[in-house]
């Protein structure tokens, strides 16, 4: 979900890579589960949160619908993202002593926090966002230590194709008046990219098939 603000209003004016140090380790949050509630429709999955989601918990994504996820338009594209319930708008994650039932399968989103990426000239670096952490004072860690994803220069390139895929999707979608286009284009992605179950296999490769199948479809 793309923020329309300057970046040095929110952030330390400062971009890190992955060996960079960074003020955003909050040691387990000792409790506090701030960030997990009240977030509306901003914890937008992308594809790989999906396969890490269903592999981990065995589950599909037409299951995940049922109970935990939703769709939503993102930018004009209809994107995934957690579901916040109940009156405190809870992450449906959450559990009763407000700890994440998913940490080992939580989304790229929730892995970040309080970092942000920041998208130029076709890759992107990370950044801090000031004043998101309520908690006690975050410590220093290296930024691919907080992410905790393998395969970072994999992912990487996964995340840099993927966010300027939406763009073009974006673009397809705004620049198109046609409303069977956009139903379309949409169902399109949400059947190739999510709908359609993962295999217990390398992920990368499989969305690399995805891609190509995409790419042949739209072309």
């Amino acid at each position: 979900m793309k923020r329309n603000v300057s970046l040095n209003e929110i952030s330390d004016g400062r971009l890190y890579n992955v060996n960079d140090m960074v003020k955003a380790d909050c040691h387990g949050c000792h409790g506090c589960s701030d960030c997990c509630r009240g977030m509306g429709n901003s914890i937008v999955l992308d594809p790989y949160d999906i396969y890490r989601l269903t592999i981990g918990l065995h589950t599909t994504m037409q299951a995940l619908l049922s109970e935990t996820v939703e769709l939503n338009v993102v930018d004009g594209v209809i994107l995934p993202n957690l579901k916040m319930s109940g009156p405190e708008e809870c992450c449906s994650f959450l559990n009763k002593e407000g700890r994440c039932e998913i940490h080992a399968y939580r989304p790229g989103i929730c892995r970040l926090f309080p970092l942000g990426r920041y998208y130029e000239n076709g890759s992107f670096k990370y950044f801090l966002q000031i004043g998101e952490c309520s908690g006690a004072k975050p410590t220093k860690i290296k930024v691919s230590k907080w992410i905790d994803t393998p395969d970072l220069e994999r992912n990487r390139d996964f995340i840099t194709r993927w966010h300027y895929l939406m763009n073009e999707m974006e673009e397809s979608v705004a620049s198109n008046e046609d409303d069977t286009f956009r139903k379309n284009l949409n169902l399109l992605v949400l059947n190739i990219f999510y709908l359609a179950p993962y295999e217990e296999r390398d992920f990368y490769q499989q969305f690399e098939e995805r891609y190509q199948r995409f790419r042949q479809i739209v072309s």
